[in-house]
């Protein structure tokens, strides 16, 4: 007769609320009048943040005497970023898991001034590399603080296109060269989610990303003098967005 009562209750509250969406909520067996938001389904959403770090640059220039000038052209990048990202969830106990993909469009850029000397070649100009769009497929691993309340960490692949460009002159001879390369990665990082709603939630992530080595340049930059230029590229990014579960 308890059971019954208790399964009945149940029912009369489910079908009285409006306020209840039949995939985000589970009721609890020894309490059947006790309802809890269930992470597990399908989500999409939007995000916005900013994001920094290092663009680095190691150079050589080098003619038939050998090398006149190495090292590497450091820069602090910043700027903003913004895009969509989806995935699924599985929830076991207080337990989550599941896969998220996200594709961001950037303006985080590092630009710095060169002037080199040998005493005899002289190199000046302008360098930078800019952060033209990026994404990320990442395994996501959380626990509920509470039942609407989601902490988790996160990392998988990276992805994504910079830019850099090199404006200057070598003793007085100008040239000017730009590339895109598109790079694989990996990226990791942690963040928060909480539950407004029965389908929409609120997060805040932060992720660290390494978008690796690329060449840029490798080539006679006047006649007998070469060289060579590569990217090193890795950055922060805090962000937050929104999700609409399914």
């Amino acid at each position: 007769m308890k059971r019954l009562l208790g399964v009945t209750t149940a029912i009369v509250l489910l079908a009285g609320s409006s306020a209840f969406a039949a995939d985000a909520i589970v009721y609890s067996d020894s309490i059947p009048s006790q309802a809890f938001y269930s992470w597990s389904g399908g989500y999409v959403g939007f995000n916005l943040g900013y994001g920094g770090g290092k663009a680095k640059h190691p150079f050589s220039i080098s003619n038939t005497s050998g090398t006149l000038a190495s090292g590497s052209l450091n820069m602090t990048s910043s700027g903003f970023l913004g895009g969509v990202q989806a995935g699924w969830n599985f929830q076991q106990d207080s337990f989550v898991y599941g896969i998220e993909a996200d594709f961001q469009g950037s303006n985080v850029k590092g630009e710095t001034s060169v002037s080199l000397t040998d005493g005899t070649d002289t190199l000046s100009g302008e360098i930078g590399t800019k952060l033209n769009w990026y994404g990320t497929l990442r395994a996501r691993l959380g626990v509920t603080a509470t039942d609407r309340f989601l902490v988790y960490a996160t990392g998988g692949l990276a992805y994504g296109e910079t830019k850099s460009y090199i404006n200057g002159s070598l003793n007085g001879a100008g040239f000017s060269e730009s590339v895109k390369k598109t790079k694989t990665g990996w990226t990791v990082g942690a963040g928060a989610e909480y539950a407004i709603t029965d389908n929409w939630t609120f997060k805040s992530e932060y992720l660290y990303t390494d978008l690796g080595k690329a060449n840029l340049y490798s080539d006679e930059i006047v006649t007998g003098v070469n060289g060579k230029l590569d990217r090193k590229f890795n950055f922060h990014t805090v962000r937050v967005g929104v999700n609409y579960k399914f």
